[in-house]
C-alpha cells in the first residue's frame, strides 16, 4: 500500500500487523460472544485453565452448521453464530499462544492431499461407496 505522506511514522506503521484490514462489524459480533461467554464461564477462562481443542472445534462445528442452515442467532445468547465461530477461533489462538491449549486433534488424516488432488483435477475424486442393486 502506497500512501501520499512522508511522514516517518508512516513507514514505521505500515510495517506493523495490519489491524485496520479487519471489519469492525466483525470484531463487534466477536465481542459480543465474548461478552456472552465472560457471563456464563468467566472472562479469560482459557487463560486460567487449560482448554481442549475438540470442545471448541465442536462448539464452531454447531455454529456453523446452525448459521449454514438459515439460523443468523443463537438462541441462547441472541448472538451471531459467526461471531462465536470467532471467539472460538480466537480462543485457540490464544490459549495455544500462552500455553493453555490442550491440543487433542486426531492425528493427521488426508485431507490436505484429497483437496491437493481436487485442486489439479477436472473432476472431483471418486467417493468410495457401496453400489446399490437396482434390480434391473
Amino acid at each position: 500500500m502506497s500512501y501520499p505522506d512522508d511522514n516517518p511514522k508512516t513507514a514505521v506503521g505500515a510495517s506493523k500487523v495490519p489491524l485496520h484490514l479487519v471489519p469492525p462489524v466483525a470484531a463487534h459480533h466477536m465481542a459480543l460472544a465474548f461478552k456472552d461467554g465472560a457471563a456464563k464461564y468467566g472472562p479469560y477462562n482459557w487463560r486460567e485453565h487449560k482448554v481442549s481443542a475438540s470442545v471448541y472445534y465442536g462448539a464452531m462445528r454447531r455454529h456453523m452448521d446452525a448459521w449454514w442452515d438459515g439460523e443468523d442467532l443463537s438462541q441462547d445468547a441472541l448472538v451471531h453464530h459467526l461471531g462465536h465461530v470467532m471467539a472460538c477461533c480466537a480462543i485457540l489462538l490464544d490459549a495455544a499462544a500462552v500455553g493453555k491449549l490442550n491440543d487433542d486433534r486426531p492425528l493427521p488424516g488426508g485431507v490436505a492431499r484429497l483437496q491437493a488432488e481436487y485442486a489439479h483435477s477436472s473432476a472431483p475424486p471418486p467417493l468410495n461407496h457401496v453400489r446399490q442393486d437396482t434390480g434391473d
